[in-house]
């Protein structure tokens, strides 16, 4: 961040001292040369930065690796519930 901010100074300080030499030195365009790239590097610092929180929330690849026969169990649990009281029946199927 400070090495981007001096030179961002560095940059804009030569700008201006450039139109102060010609005689062309507007405050607006000042203003304009000195925050652009100071503008540029923050904007650039924070894409950086909510890709590398996108990168760390991704979760983690998992690799399983079986050696022998692999039985899939392939039941599914259907769940009813029903009345003032709730009474929950599973049913295996």
């Amino acid at each position: 961040m400070l090495s981007g901010g001096a030179a961002s100074l560095l940059v804009g300080g030569s700008a201006s001292l450039v139109m102060l030499a010609s005689g062309s030195a507007d405050p607006v365009v000042c203003a304009v040369v000195l925050g652009a790239p100071a503008v540029l590097v923050l904007a650039i610092g924070r894409l950086v930065g909510r890709v590398k929180d996108t990168v760390e929330a991704a979760p983690a690849p998992v690799h399983n690796h079986f050696n022998g026969d692999v039985h899939q169990d392939q039941r599914s649990i259907n769940t009813t519930t029903r009345g003032v009281i709730a009474h929950t029946r599973n049913q295996t199927r």
